[in-house]
């Protein structure tokens, strides 16, 4: 994304976060501050949901600006925000609903509940609430990011994050919203378990180097499984289950080879060729795979009926991830046969080639969750597996939601045993 020209840039990403319904119609604005010190700004009072490369606005540093509109009345908080903090590049500010929550409250999320969240966002900053607009408001900003934060809750308004670029901004910006909303979520199943400080540097440390080999010819088995996991990474991140700076996915080629997406790369913006090919222990030469690429490598090697492997965070199944809560399968009939009993292993379990994950999973454990990092999801098919992803999250959205009007009353076991005789023998 951030090789195209700003404008590009901030009308494709004012159109994904309006899609993704992270901002109104009227609400919110993005900025990239340019090479030569202007400015490129979304305009004031333009529609979000059409707004294209023609309506951002140019304003230079003497003040004066070219553009079919004027440009956001909060310009002036960008402007103190690029001031104080040179390193920034690109912000973003909106209204999305779960930090908006925050805001009205006037408390931060907690960016601790997973580790790369922690990475990612860091420490969130507070300003206390100023007039819109206003150089009071740009002031109280730039001061809560003058102690290297990346991200703002604006009390009884709203968030603004900044990044050293567009696309980074963005991710880090999801990723704020997501731990808003999760941890919201997490509060009604019994409240947020955060990480402490050893706990997130594991994270870092998590070893996916392997050794390389020359990858020159792509067979037709590959090239078309490459197409299958970027169109199910996309329908992904459209439907809510994953988000741009989270997510693994891989598939098997053949009985020794498999593929999985790289590390540190947007999830919305992957091509079929950013894919790795593993092969034998050895990745595909010149790239790097996802950190979760051993644990992948010990899973096909342990369960060869396996094809695909989904790690994510979907915010309902993640809320019992970070609230480390066992989820009740016995809901409805579906739910139950796509799933069977979820368990839960403790955060740490994924690391040094996840064994216990491994050892955890079979024929009717096709699912677990992993606290405070992920659901990991597995199937025979690329497809299988991400309807059993789907399958999760619409159940832990039903848990979650009935606890506010009501208690859960599960399949009985007499009928239990009636579904495993019919559809799990």
């Amino acid at each position: 994304m951030d090789s195209k020209h700003p404008k590009y840039q901030i009308a494709e990403t004012i159109e994904l976060i309006y899609k993704n319904g992270l901002t109104t119609t009227s609400g919110g604005n993005i900025s990239i501050k340019d090479a030569d010190g202007s400015i490129w700004i979304t305009p004031s009072a333009v529609d979000k949901g059409s707004l294209t490369e023609r309506d951002i606005i140019h304003v230079f540093e003497d003040g004066t600006f070219n553009g079919l509109h004027k440009p956001s009345s909060e310009l002036p908080f960008h402007e103190a925000i690029y001031r104080a903090r040179p390193d920034i590049k690109a912000i973003i500010h909106a209204h999305p609903p779960a930090l908006v929550s925050f805001s009205i409250v006037r408390k931060t999320p907690n960016t601790s509940i997973i580790p790369q969240a922690k990475f990612l966002c860091g420490e969130v900053g507070y300003a206390p609430y100023e007039l819109p607009g206003s150089k009071e408001l740009g002031e109280k900003i730039a001061e809560a990011f003058s102690d290297g934060s990346q991200s703002v809750i604006m009390e009884n308004h709203g968030t603004v994050v900044g990044g050293k670029d567009l696309s980074e901004t963005f991710m880090r910006f999801e990723t704020l919203e997501f731990c808003a909303k999760t941890s919201i979520r997490a509060e009604i199943i019994g409240g947020l378990k955060a990480l402490d400080s050893h706990e997130v540097a594991r994270f870092e440390h998590h070893d996916n180097m392997l050794p390389e080999f020359n990858h020159d010819h792509k067979g037709s088995e590959e090239r078309l499984a490459r197409h299958h996991l970027k169109e199910i990474i996309s329908r992904a991140c459209r439907q809510g289950l994953m988000i741009s700076s989270y997510g693994t996915i891989s598939c098997r080629v053949s009985d020794n080879s498999f593929l999985i997406n790289p590390i540190n790369i947007n999830r919305r913006a992957l091509n079929i060729d950013d894919f790795v090919l593993i092969k034998n222990g050895h990745k595909e030469n010149d790239k790097v795979p996802s950190r979760a690429v051993k644990l992948h490598t010990h899973i096909y090697e342990q369960h060869p009926k396996i094809s695909c492997i989904i790690s994510t965070q979907p915010p309902n199944l993640a809320a019992f991830c970070v609230a480390n809560a066992k989820m009740e399968t016995r809901t409805i009939p579906e739910s139950y046969i796509m799933l069977e009993d979820i368990p839960i292993l403790p955060y740490g379990s994924q690391f040094e080639g996840g064994r216990e994950v491994v050892n955890a999973l079979g024929k009717h454990v096709p699912i677990l969750l992993i606290a405070n990092d992920s659901v990991l999801v597995t199937g025979q098919s690329i497809l299988e597996t991400f309807d059993r992803l789907e399958a999760a999250e619409f159940s832990a959205n039903s848990l979650i939601d009935s606890r506010i009007i009501g208690k859960l009353q599960p399949i009985q076991d007499h009928e239990l045993q009636d579904l495993k005789d019919k559809f799990l023998s």
